[in-house]
């Protein structure tokens, strides 16, 4: 899974004819009810003369939310993923708006964010959570869009699709490690690069071994000490898979090898990564746990916005602490280098195993531990079918759909298992 350039590289600027004109810039967020979205959003409103959302998209759980921002920004076109609930978003935007005035069009179904990540702006902000948000970035990249990424998943799940169709430096990374490490790669050149830093909070779950972890309670892993996200990707954040999916990501962002990016805990989460070269100097990028400060970065690249977050404030006493990954107790990292060497459909297999295995957790029918060790067994069992340069989009949704129906029969299996054979 390398290629001949990286997908986000500072010295190479990728600006659209439509950068050079005058006004605030178009944006379409796609994820806009998530957390994500949300912070955007913020940082939009608090921007009115630099940005200017022309659309939303978002899942359809939330369609008060959704009308609520389709009428504050003024968008021209909305979509939902769930069709079922068009009825009630066409109420919700009929109740927001006034007489006569035109309401945004409504897209629907599947393939609706697909549609809009190709319509005409500047950025797309993709926030969706998911390997379903893998044809919007596709289809952003193709449009020539700059794509502000905080879907990882598409990125993991389709590493040689994107890669085949980006143009170096048109993704800006909108996770709060990419993004560290896309700002401190900016102070040499890539020949000088010794290694990759990801800092990793710890978790909830921090020093304790894999035996005092299976009786974790999903209430418990659910308690992120330091950020506020979905149940998905906080749990992702506990079993330290969230920070085996980033590494994948900085591999294929950045075009370094795997035994060239580590991981260190850094429970205070204000380091969010470093880049250390060749003549022993590390670069770090350093802000309170905000994520409107990569967010913004995603959208204004390559200015900054001012003011996005808060910053540092160095008048005040404070610790921050490193400490070593421990493996045997969280062995996602390992098991995701693994599968970003196995490359072709090896990462979609491990990201749909992991979303099931995940879900198991959250329902009572498998134990915390058991989360990264049925991935790991419906990785075993996949192989390496898929690798080469020919991978197709069905490729990757055809083995999501064997590994999350594998996964579910597993993890059905260690339901059925005493607790006390599972420790």
């Amino acid at each position: 899974m390398t290629d001949s350039h990286s997908l986000s590289h500072p010295h190479l600027r990728f600006e659209p004819a439509t950068a050079g004109t005058a006004g605030p810039r178009d944006i379409v967020i796609l994820g806009s009810t998530g957390s994500i979205g949300t912070q955007a959003i913020d940082i939009v409103l608090r921007n009115p003369g630099r940005f200017r959302v022309t659309a939303l998209s978002a899942a359809g759980g939330r369609v008060d939310l959704l009308a609520d921002q389709a009428h504050q920004l003024r968008v021209s076109a909305v979509a939902v993923a769930r069709e079922d609930v068009v009825p009630a978003l066409r109420e919700a935007l009929a109740a927001r708006y006034g007489a006569g005035e035109p309401l945004p069009e409504i897209l629907a179904g599947p393939d609706a964010a697909t549609e809009l990540a190709a319509s005409p702006c500047h950025t797309v902000l993709n926030g969706i959570t998911g390997s379903i948000g893998l044809a919007p970035t596709l289809a952003a990249l193709e449009a020539g869009r700059v794509l502000a990424l905080a879907n990882k998943e598409s990125l993991i799940v389709g590493g040689p699709l994107v890669k085949a169709v980006a143009r170096p430096g048109q993704i800006i990374p909108v996770d709060s490690e990419h993004s560290a490490l896309f700002q401190a790669l900016a102070g040499g050149e890539r020949a000088e690069v010794r290694k990759l830093v990801v800092t990793a909070s710890g978790g909830p779950f921090r020093g304790r071994t894999k035996r005092e972890l299976a009786g974790v309670t999903p209430e418990q892993a659910l308690a992120h000490p330091t950020w506020s996200m979905g149940p998905v990707v906080t749990i992702n954040s506990a079993t330290l898979v969230n920070k085996g999916l980033e590494v994948i990501e900085a591999h294929l962002l950045f075009d370094v090898p795997f035994d060239r990016i580590e991981v260190v805990v850094h429970p205070q989460s204000y380091i969010h990564s470093m880049v250390e070269f060749t003549d022993g100097s590390t670069l770090a990028q350093a802000s309170p746990p905000d994520m409107r400060m990569p967010i913004a970065l995603g959208l204004g690249w390559p200015e900054r916005v001012p003011d996005a977050a808060p910053g540092v404030d160095w008048t005040k006493a404070q610790t921050w602490e490193f400490f070593p990954l421990d493996a045997q107790a969280f062995p996602s990292v390992a098991l995701a280098c693994h599968v970003g060497d196995l490359g072709g459909t090896a990462p979609a297999v491990f990201n749909a195993a992991n979303e099931e295995c995940v879900d198991a957790f959250l329902t009572g029918g498998l134990p915390f531990t058991g989360i990264v060790d049925t991935v790991a067994e419906v990785v075993a069992e996949h192989g390496t079918p898929g690798t080469g340069t020919s991978l197709t989009v069905a490729d990757v949704l055809q083995a999501e759909t064997w590994a999350r129906a594998r996964a579910r029969e597993l993890a059905a299996r260690a339901a059925r298992t005493p607790s006390e054979a599972r420790v």
